[in-house]
């Protein structure tokens, strides 16, 4: 096995054990971790999952471009009076000590993105 073979495999079962530790939770669930500064905002148009492996494998070129497009964004106090009031849910992962989320999209027919 070639060392871009074992880095590749090594990303794919970082994504993979990231990937099952994702679940829908409530904002009410999240307030903690907005209080403490560790949630982070990740846009629809962002797949959560690759963002999740940035963070981990310290990507900071990657980060830096999202954070600096707004893709990905520490939570703003309107963002999180807006999901108080909505009491909306969320697709969440933790990459320690941050918890990253990207709220639910309904399709038009009314399916969970």
């Amino acid at each position: 096995m070639t060392t871009a073979d074992k880095n590749t495999t090594d990303v794919d079962v970082l994504r993979a054990n990231i990937n099952n530790e994702t679940s829908q939770i409530s904002w009410s669930e999240l307030q903690r971790f907005f209080a403490g500064g560790w949630l982070i905002y990740v846009s629809s148009e962002t797949n959560l999952l690759d963002v999740a492996v940035a963070f981990s494998m310290d990507d900071k070129e990657q980060v830096s471009r999202w954070l600096t497009s707004g893709e990905v964004a520490k939570v703003s106090d309107e963002q999180a009076k807006q999901w108080h009031e909505e009491n909306a849910t969320f697709w969440s992962t933790v990459v320690k000590p941050w918890v990253l989320i990207q709220p639910l999209v309904l399709t038009e027919n009314n399916e969970i993105h």
